[in-house]
């Protein structure tokens, strides 16, 4: 059987304009779990860790885990609606999520935390895209779009998660390429670490009103490569192996 599938290319570079987002007014609700106490501290810790993050199958499940906590919190801004349910003995009522929601991953580092989202919404649809930088030099990348897969939007609330929030770009480009499939009527960005720049990027580019950013811990920097700091290194190396 021979599969076909398009090939979306977006490019952008790295730097955002650090100077534009300061200035733009932020409606954008941001949830930062760090600021408050909850086991969801002690997944961070471990995956933070140099020693233990270097067991792949903890640092993955940690990842899984972290996305169940975030899975139910991210429930409870959902619309629900009344559904009656027959028990053997019975019958009750129970408040049941009313919206259809879409979870996008951005490959690969988001797997994990896919798969932990996914074991509580596992009523919902799935969508997939490909997020890579190609580097222009030892500084400088393009972040690259190669390949989508996505039910249709319109209407509907997309839950998307990637692990790493740096500059924002990846997050951004895999939005737009699932803009391609519809429009979402509301949108969940959810992230493990996030640097600062990252958060006031995502701020600025996506809707205001229609969006919710949830970020289990935020850092202050980027470095000159752009990668978080004190972060927790390559997320993608660190649950399936170095490229």
């Amino acid at each position: 059987m021979i599969v076909f599938y398009a090939k979306y290319v977006l490019l952008l570079d790295f730097k955002p304009p650090i100077e534009d987002y300061k200035q733009n007014k932020n409606n954008m609700e941001v949830i930062d779990f760090n600021k408050q106490n909850s086991i969801l501290n002690q997944f961070i810790a471990e995956i933070r860790d140099v020693n233990i993050q270097k067991d792949q199958l903890r640092f993955r499940r940690n990842l899984e885990r972290i996305g169940e906590i975030m899975a139910l919190e991210v429930s409870k801004k959902l619309n629900y609606v009344t559904k009656e349910v027959t028990t053997p003995l019975g019958s009750t009522t129970i408040n049941v999520p009313e919206e259809d929601i879409v979870l996008g991953t951005v490959f690969r580092a988001g797997l994990p935390l896919h798969q932990g989202f996914h074991n509580y919404f596992d009523h919902c649809e799935n969508a997939f895209v490909s997020a890579y930088r190609k580097y222009l030099d030892e500084v400088n990348f393009d972040v690259h779009i190669e390949y989508m897969a996505s039910p249709k939007l319109d209407g509907k609330t997309l839950i998307l998660v990637d692990p790493m929030l740096a500059t924002g770009n990846s997050l951004y480009l895999a939005y737009r390429a699932l803009l391609l499939k519809g429009t979402p009527a509301k949108v969940h960005l959810c992230s493990v670490i996030a640097a600062q720049a990252g958060v006031d990027y995502v701020c600025k580019m996506f809707p205001q009103e229609s969006t919710t950013l949830w970020c289990a811990a935020v850092d202050p920097e980027l470095n000159s490569h752009a990668y978080i700091i004190p972060g927790l290194g390559d997320a993608g190396d660190l649950c399936f192996g170095e490229k």
